[in-house]
């Protein structure tokens, strides 16, 4: 049985769409980031950097979305395209893991919570911009980012593209100006695997208040004093 440690983020999104994907059997356990449940002893076991997702399978830790996804993939053959695509989905894999998603999250960061600034937020927010037409352009004459499946990389960015409004902040139409990427999204989002991922995140009573609590759970580092 593969245990889950999910809060309701891109990355854990991304692990329990495969999970849901493959149809493998598995337990959610959630770790409320607002209220620093990542930090506590027992998680940091599983996972020593603190962060979220993290599996255990069958007793074995994995953690880091894009290494479970492979380990996941790799153990269960499933998702993990063609052998003739392999180098393609390491390299989109990798993108979506040092470019597309640490730049969507300081985006979100800059753009969201720490608004002081002006420099950081255009920065992250048009290196954001960037890899989605990167993606839009990859797109512009195939169905899937790799070969012509569905594999761990549509979900990889999947998980981030999900966030758009967020990223871009605005809650209208952020994909409108990647229309390949818009496509390739509604495509992927209206999976049935998708929708019973969004089902039980409904259930899950994590702490929704931005407050102090939450700020000093997520960004520690911010509150430690100085020597």
């Amino acid at each position: 049985m593969i245990r889950l440690y999910f809060h309701y983020t891109p990355n854990p999104m991304k692990v329990a769409l495969f999970l849901e994907e493959a149809g493998l059997d598995y337990e959610v356990v959630p770790v409320d980031t607002f209220k620093g449940e990542q930090h506590s002893p027992d998680f940091l076991k599983v996972n020593p950097n603190g962060k979220l997702p993290a599996i255990e399978d069958d007793g074995v830790p994995v953690f880091d979305s894009n290494a479970i996804l492979l380990y996941l993939s790799e153990k269960t053959g499933k998702l993990g395209g063609k052998p003739e695509d392999r180098g393609s989905l390491l390299s989109w894999l990798m993108f979506v893991a040092t470019g597309l998603g640490p730049y969507s999250g300081q985006a979100v960061h800059f753009q969201r919570t720490h608004t002081e600034s002006a420099y950081a937020t255009n920065r992250y927010r048009r290196e954001a911009e960037r890899h989605y037409r990167v993606l839009d352009d990859r797109l512009a004459d195939r169905d899937y980012l790799v070969g012509g499946e569905f594999t761990i990389v549509d979900m990889a960015a999947w998980g981030w593209i999900e966030r758009a409004p967020f990223v871009m902040n605005s809650s209208d139409t952020p994909l409108d100006a990647t229309p390949n990427l818009k496509r390739w999204f509604q495509a992927i989002d209206s999976r049935p695997a998708v929708a019973r991922v969004r089902r039980f995140v409904q259930d899950i009573p994590f702490k929704r208040d931005f407050d102090e609590v939450t700020l000093r759970s997520l960004f520690p580092q911010n509150y430690v004093n100085p020597a």
